[in-house]
C-alpha cells in the first residue's frame, strides 16, 4: 500500500511550487509590503524590530511566534545594517525551523484494513471538498477507499460527497436526513471490511456552535468505531479553513479538547492574506500539518513541506 504522498512525490515540483507560490500570494505580498516600508536601508533598532513584531502579528503569524522572531534577529543583528533581502533570507530561514518539526506527510498504516480516517471540522472549513480531493489520490495510486456520510444533519454535504463518489468510482455509504451519524459509521466500518478497503473516511458533523452536542456524537462514533474495530479511528484529521486566520486557533483547541487529534489539514490558503497562521499554529499546538490546499483541483492539496511553504510566505524563490 502506497501513502498518499509517495506518488506525488515523484512529479514535476515545479509546477506545484508556481502553485504554492501564487496560492500564497496574497499572504506574501502582504507581508512583503509591510518589510519594504520598515527596512528601507537602515540600522536595525528597537523601533524598527518593534514595527517588524506589529506586522508579524497583523499578518497572523500570532503574538508568540511574532515575539519569537523579532527576537532572535535583535540577537544577530541589533544596531547593524540590514536590507530587505536579508530580513526575508532570515525570516524564511527561521520560519522553516519552527515548521520543520510538524511536517509529517499523511501516511497509511498497512497493518489496518481498512485505514479508518475520522475528519472533522467547522461547516465550511472544506471537509467534504478535502475528503474528495484524497480519495482521487489514493484511487490514482490503486488504493481503494469508501466514504461514509456522516455529516447528516446538511443533506448539501450528504449530496457533495455521493458527487464526488460517482465521478471517482467510489463507494459512499449515506442514511436518511438526521440519520444517526455514529450508527452510519458503524455501519461504514463493518462493509469496508467486508469489503477489505484500504481507506474509510468519514464525514462528521461541525456545528462547533453547539460545543456539547458535537463533543457527544463525536465521542459516540469514537465509541461505536471501536466495537468493530478496537483500533480505529486510526487517523483523526482537522480541517481548517486558511481565510479564518487566528480563529483556527480556537478551533484546533476544541476539537483537540473534543475528540484528540493526530494532524491538520489546512485548505482555502489561496483565498486569503492569512497564511502566516500556519506558522503560528505550528508552534501552538505542535499537531502534524499533512497537507494544504492552494485551489481547487485535487492536484492542489499536497504534502505540507516547510521549506517551499517557508520562502513562499516571503515571496522567495526555491
Amino acid at each position: 500500500m502506497k501513502d498518499a504522498a509517495e506518488s506525488l512525490d515523484q512529479e514535476n515540483q515545479g509546477g506545484w511550487w508556481s502553485r504554492l507560490k501564487q496560492g500564497l500570494k496574497r499572504s506574501s505580498d502582504k507581508l512583503g509590503d509591510g518589510l519594504k516600508t520598515i527596512f528601507v536601508s537602515r540600522k536595525l533598532d528597537q523601533s524598527t524590530l518593534d514595527e517588524l513584531e506589529e506586522l508579524l502579528i497583523t499578518s497572523d503569524l500570532g503574538v508568540e511566534t511574532a515575539a519569537h522572531l523579532t527576537a532572535d534577529l535583535g540577537k544577530q543583528r541589533l544596531n547593524q545594517d540590514v536590507d530587505l533581502e536579508e530580513v526575508k533570507a532570515f525570516l524564511a530561514n527561521a520560519i522553516e525551523t519552527i515548521l520543520n518539526p510538524i511536517v509529517q506527510p499523511l501516511s497509511l498504516d498497512h497493518t489496518h484494513t481498512p485505514h479508518v480516517i475520522l475528519v472533522v471540522g467547522v461547516n465550511g472549513s472544506g471537509k467534504t471538498t478535502t475528503m474528495g480531493k484524497l480519495a482521487k489520490q489514493w484511487k490514482d495510486q490503486g488504493i481503494s477507499v469508501m466514504m461514509a456520510a456522516g455529516d447528516t444533519f446538511r443533506a448539501a454535504a450528504v449530496e457533495q460527497l455521493q458527487v464526488w463518489g460517482q465521478r471517482l468510482g467510489v463507494p459512499v455509504i449515506s442514511g436518511a436526513p438526521g440519520a444517526d451519524a455514529a450508527g452510519l459509521a458503524y455501519d461504514a466500518l463493518t462493509k469496508a471490511k467486508e469489503a477489505n478497503v484500504d481507506v474509510l473516511l468519514i464525514d462528521t458533523a461541525g456545528r462547533l456552535q453547539n460545543k456539547a452536542h458535537l463533543m457527544e456524537e463525536l465521542k459516540k462514533i469514537q465509541r461505536v468505531l471501536g466495537k468493530v474495530d478496537g483500533t480505529a479511528p486510526h487517523s483523526t484529521l482537522l480541517i481548517l479553513d486558511g481565510t479564518t486566520g487566528q480563529n483556527a486557533h480556537s478551533q484546533v483547541q476544541n476539537f483537540k479538547e473534543i475528540i484528540g487529534l493526530t494532524g491538520l489539514i489546512i485548505t482555502k490558503l489561496d483565498g486569503t492574506a492569512r497564511g502566516g497562521v500556519v506558522v503560528s499554529l505550528a508552534q501552538k499546538f505542535g499537531l502534524p500539518i499533512h497537507a494544504i490546499g492552494v485551489g481547487e483541483s485535487a492536484d492542489d492539496l499536497r504534502p505540507f513541506t516547510s521549506h517551499e511553504f517557508a520562502r513562499s510566505l516571503l515571496g522567495l524563490e526555491s
